[in-house]
């Protein structure tokens, strides 16, 4: 069986709700900026992010799927009003961003189960997230998953994400896993399962409340599929 065990986070580890689009999160926003002398409405400083966003990922070149660092974005909010900030402050505003925006975060049941079982198993666990950084490593440690890692990958250190192959790449050349020893486990049949398919690896689906919604199970190129959400048999499947 399997001695390395990739997870994504959101939606397979993590049951998370959030809404970067409300009205009441811009507004809040906007509150941060005014308090630093950065002056907007929350209309133009919404519609600025998400040009930002486009802007700074149209510059990345070496990956098909993209991804941004989101302070670079915050820092630019700034600078558009001619306020000089340091990254303590663009961190700290991401940061509000993110906790202003989510809803709820939580994990599923059966999570911190199976992440046991594997570590008495001595099993080696590996995080591949399509994440920011600045806002995940403090949820990561707040669910006090970071114990049972060996090793975490974010794609906004990489400048890539899922599906990509390339990042796929990152996690097993960095750590040096053997593919045949490896398997993906995500609720994404493209960025998760298409992927390591792509990339050579095996991998199990689980379909949770955060799957795209038009998955077709018969279309899922996984080896393993859960389609019941039930975390709790993975280990039954995949764990020896």
């Amino acid at each position: 069986m399997y001695k390395n065990y990739v997870f994504d986070l959101y939606g397979t580890l993590v049951d998370i709700n959030t809404n970067e689009w409300k009205s009441y999160l811009w507004k809040k926003i906007q509150e941060f900026y005014a308090f630093y002398g950065a002056d907007y409405e929350w209309k133009e400083l919404k519609n600025r992010y998400e040009s930002l966003c486009k802007e700074e990922e149209e510059k990345i070149r070496n990956c098909d799927h993209p991804e941004i660092k989101v302070e670079s974005v915050f820092q630019k909010l700034f600078l558009d009003k001619g306020i000089k900030v340091g990254m303590e402050t663009v961190e700290a505003t991401a940061r509000f961003f993110r906790v202003i925006s989510t809803k709820y975060i939580r994990l599923y049941d059966g999570v911190e189960e199976l992440l046991q079982l594997l570590k008495t198993k001595n099993k080696k666990v590996y995080l591949l997230s399509n994440a920011q950084k600045v806002f995940t490593d403090n949820e990561f440690r707040m669910l006090k998953l970071d114990r049972y890692f060996d090793g975490v990958v974010y794609s906004s250190e990489e400048g890539c994400k899922k599906p990509s192959g390339r990042f796929f790449d990152v996690v097993t050349e960095r750590y040096h896993l053997k593919k045949s020893e490896t398997i993906m486990i995500g609720n994404d049949w493209i960025s998760d399962i298409q992927g390591a398919s792509d990339a050579g690896l095996d991998s199990l689906y689980i379909h949770t409340n955060i799957s795209p919604a038009d998955t077709d199970l018969d279309k899922v190129k996984a080896k393993y599929i859960i389609p019941d959400g039930d975390f709790n048999k993975i280990s039954k499947l995949i764990v020896i």
